[in-house]
């Protein structure tokens, strides 16, 4: 288990005398959806992932309305929030009051993670289960959610280095953080409309991106042909989007990553030494993908979060009191 890392006013266990059961309850809820939809995983850590990076980890993008976090381009596509509900739902019947959505989304994204595998066994059989990590808690939920500043905060598909460095910066997350983090992409999927821009008129030149494999384009493109509404899914992690691994990152060394924000990550020195060390290459110190991805995502759940007489528990987490 990756060492707990505790700050802003979070710390693990703080719900033991006020509701004991919470990481019971939260893993219970994470564990009937999985058993129905794998994908769900993919999902809440996602989630968590947007939704910290907007108001900070406050639950802000559960909350549903016209012009919330959820209506924005990047979060049409979430999967999850009924699993946060049922918590929720099981949470106000146990302890009424006291325990927020946003630490709800932290603990699930965490229960997630852990229910998928991260090899599969000479007979098929997937085999171990991802990494685990201590979730700090004590967060409160904020009250406001605006779909242009998801728009304006979330990493996106196209991003440079540069950019998606500043944004982690932003938020106090090292270089090694946004690498850690973006392996997260070994689960899931991408619609065609976040890499369309790679396959047939790359800026503008009237071929594809250079720095896709010619080997691995034709398999975008039977995916996405030209002129595609953009709609279908493509792995982000090819061959290996239903384990925790580190073949996400052997992909983008092989110029097989999906999102050029993904395969920029090999070329530039700044992030591609992280790859590298995930790797074992280059005589580099390696580093253990599964444990590093614990500690920074307690360090991504420490993220602008509210504690003490800031924020409130919601009731309903699609909604503020």
């Amino acid at each position: 288990m990756a060492a707990a890392v505790h700050g802003q006013g979070t710390r693990v266990g703080f719900y033991s005398t006020t509701c004991p059961r919470v990481e019971t309850i939260v893993r219970s809820a994470v564990q009937s959806r999985f058993n129905s939809d794998s994908t769900v995983a993919a999902g809440l850590l996602r989630m968590h992932f947007h939704d910290c990076f907007v108001q900070g980890c406050d639950g802000s993008v559960l909350i549903s309305g016209a012009g919330t976090e959820r209506t924005a381009i990047p979060n049409l596509s979430l999967n999850g929030f009924t699993v946060i509900d049922d918590a929720k739902t099981q949470l106000e019947a146990a302890c009424p009051g006291v325990v927020s959505c946003a630490d709800i989304l932290a603990l699930a994204a965490r229960d997630a993670v852990v229910l998928v595998p991260v090899k599969e066994g000479v007979d098929g059989n997937f085999q171990a289960n991802g990494p685990t990590w201590a979730v700090p808690t004590g967060r409160r939920d904020g009250r406001i959610s605006v779909a242009q500043e998801a728009l304006d905060n979330l990493p996106g598909p196209s991003d440079s280095v540069d950019s998606q460095i500043q944004k982690f910066t932003d938020r106090n997350l090292s270089v090694q953080d946004l690498v850690t983090l973006t392996g997260g992409h070994t689960l899931g999927t991408a619609s065609c409309a976040t890499f369309n821009n790679r396959l047939f008129n790359y800026q503008g030149t009237g071929g594809p991106d250079p720095s896709i494999a010619a080997d691995f384009l034709p398999t975008l493109r039977s995916f996405c042909p030209q002129n595609n509404n953009g709609a279908a899914r493509v792995a982000m992690d090819t061959g290996s989007q239903n384990r925790f691994d580190t073949s996400y990152f052997t992909n983008i060394r092989n110029g097989r990553g999906v999102l050029e924000s993904d395969q920029r990550l090999w070329s530039d020195n700044r992030t591609g030494n992280f790859v590298r060390r995930y790797l074992g290459l280059s005589g580099l110190l390696g580093l253990t993908f599964n444990v590093e991805f614990g500690r920074a995502m307690v360090r991504m759940g420490n993220v602008g979060v509210r504690t003490g007489t800031n924020g409130e528990i919601r009731r309903v987490c699609s909604a503020v009191n």
